[in-house]
């Protein structure tokens, strides 16, 4: 009788979630992607059937849930179990060991070698320790899928995870885990008397270095920096103004590593797998034109800068229709189907919206990644032709014809829920994807199958409003006194009413009285009001199943926040 097994793998500090760039992300998306295809290269070397993900020959966006089927077992599932937890282990680690090994060897040989910038290494026993503590492997096994799919969860619940003890300061990003920097595990560091004071300026030279080394195709610049830290006499301060020159002829951005940034070994990795010559001798695919975008002004330049658009989308109770599947007499047939459909979708939407268009069609930015039923992406182009609101809500009212093509193949039981964040030019990145986040998990609480767009300003505050997919279109609806689109007279009509508080969308009381700013809509967005009033379609806007007062006041804020997002998005 076959046995089944579902594993799956996470870092034990998060990839993703902690992602300050887009390069974070990226790298993260390769390196659990690359991870994934290893496990199911060594799964079917074992003659093991790959049930899910399907296309287990697609690497991009590979997800890291897999499922196998095992026929050669003839014993006890928790034989096989055991087994499995000690292979998979096995294979992750020693893959893992290979990028890690990679991301140093590069560091040490070819961008900063001791003897030409009179370093001396002390960090090997630090990269042998994530090595082995990066990663939690999860696996469960049984003789039906069901079985294999409870088992692993329960056993998910047993976390046992070891951290690594370090001393000095922690990395910028993520606070949890140390510095990278040569002399990370030197012996002479004492925690008793350490001071960061006494390694600031290591630290810093090396950062300089790396960042340096990592914008440019030629060295001279780099040895030129060294040779005038080491001469302390007039030649010195000539090579030291040489290579300030260069600097700024050069411009560091900081597009794979900002010089003031200080990352632990795991993420310096992020950074460092977008690195060509590491991809190459990693047998990764060439990465395409990963350019940097470019948000914030920049006076000096006379550039301004470009608000830009974020999306982040999941589909809606994937897990629980993957259990339904299971149930089935040829469950085995339906989940690989389904896997193979989802990653084919993801494939299409990141082709389609990274690839080629028409001569007169302008590019709208790029999907980061998209492993099936989760994707995320940026609309942006330049500060001199950046992408206007109304353009980027255009492309975003496609996403539903987009996803039809799923909804039809699982009869509608799995539908779409999108965060998407318009940001203010000076906000940080590491706030956007932190706010793109929490739209998409906005969206989903407020029911599912609906996008919840938020405006964020550089203060850090932000207006945002959830819609259901089939009624985004209310936007394109808008007509003013004088039959345009001019959103400045319903906005004013607004601030007028809330100022005499004819219209309260937060009142101390529960009682709130709605028929107003229905009355309102009624002026801008004919016929809408009484449709929203007469069919209760007012519960469906809201997803509201509270009581009547709170059901006012859901319904008095949806009209408000309609109005505040339209107004930001479509004038």
């Amino acid at each position: 009788m076959p046995v089944y097994a579902a594993t799956t793998f996470s870092p034990v500090q998060g990839f993703i979630e902690k992602s300050r760039k887009l390069r974070d992300l990226y790298g993260a998306s390769v390196i659990i992607s690359h991870l994934s295809k290893r496990l199911i290269d060594a799964a079917k070397e074992q003659k093991m059937n790959v049930i899910s993900p399907g296309m287990p020959d697609y690497a991009r966006g590979m997800p890291n849930r897999i499922l196998l089927k095992n026929n050669g077992f003839d014993s006890n599932n928790q034989e096989f179990a055991k087994w499995l937890e000690e292979w998979a282990n096995k294979t992750i680690v020693l893959e893992w060991t290979k990028v890690l090994t990679e991301c140093q060897k590069w560091i040490e040989d070819d961008a900063i070698p001791e003897d030409t910038y009179q370093l001396t290494y002390h960090w090997q026993r630090e990269w042998e320790l994530w090595r082995n503590h990066t990663w939690e492997i999860f696996w469960g096994a049984g003789k039906t899928i069901p079985e294999a799919m409870k088992d692993l969860e329960n056993r998910k619940l047993a976390r046992n995870w070891t951290a690594t003890n370090w001393i000095g300061e922690s990395s910028s990003i993520t606070g949890t885990d140390a510095i990278a920097w040569p002399g990370l595990a030197s012996e002479g560091r004492n925690p008793k008397d350490l001071k960061y004071e006494d390694e600031k300026s290591d630290i810093e030279y090396f950062y300089e270095l790396l960042a340096t080394k990592l914008e440019t195709n030629f060295g001279y610049d780099l040895h030129f920096f060294v040779i005038a830290q080491l001469l302390n006499n007039e030649y010195s301060r000539l090579l030291n103004f040489y290579f300030d020159t260069l600097i700024q002829q050069r411009q560091i951005e900081g597009k794979f590593l900002d010089p003031s940034e200080r990352l632990s070994i795991p993420e310096l990795t992020k950074r460092l797998i977008t690195q060509p010559d590491i991809r190459k001798n990693l047998g990764l695919r060439h990465l395409e034109r990963f350019t940097d975008i470019v948000r914030k002004p920049e006076p000096e330049k006379n550039q301004p800068g470009q608000w830009t658009g974020w999306f982040m989308g999941d589909g809606d109770k994937v897990g629980n229709y993957l259990q339904e599947l299971a149930k089935k007499p040829d469950g085995e047939e339906e989940i690989n189907k389904f896997s193979e459909a989802m990653r084919e979708w993801g494939r299409k939407f990141m082709n389609k919206f990274n690839g080629p268009r028409l001569p007169t069609v302008k590019k709208l930015g790029r999907v980061i990644y998209a492993g099936g039923d989760d994707f995320l992406g940026v609309i942006h182009r330049t500060p001199d032709d950046p992408v206007e609101p109304k353009e980027a809500l255009e492309w975003l009212m496609t996403v539903p014809e987009q996803w039809e093509e799923v909804k039809e193949k699982t009869e509608g039981k799995i539908t779409l829920s999108v965060g998407f964040v318009w940001a203010a030019p000076s906000v940080p990145q590491r706030d956007v994807l932190q706010h793109c986040r929490a739209a998409e998990k906005e969206a989903k609480n407020s029911g599912r199958n609906r996008v919840t767009i938020r405006v964020l300003f550089n203060s850090g505050r932000f207006v945002q409003w959830t819609c259901p997919w089939n009624y985004l279109c209310i936007l394109d609806d808008y007509r003013d006194r004088e039959g345009g689109k001019n959103w400045t007279h319903i906005y004013n009509d607004l601030a007028q009413l809330k100022a005499r508080h004819a219209i309260n969308p937060h009142p101390e009381s529960g009682n709130t009285d709605y028929t107003l700013a229905l009355a309102l809509m009624d002026i801008y967005f004919p016929n809408k009001s009484k449709e929203i009033e007469q069919s209760k379609k007012w519960k469906y806007l809201v997803k509201d199943n509270s009581t009547k007062d709170n059901s006012n006041k859901n319904l008095l804020n949806w009209i408000n926040d309609l109005i505040l997002v339209g107004w930001q998005m479509c004038s």
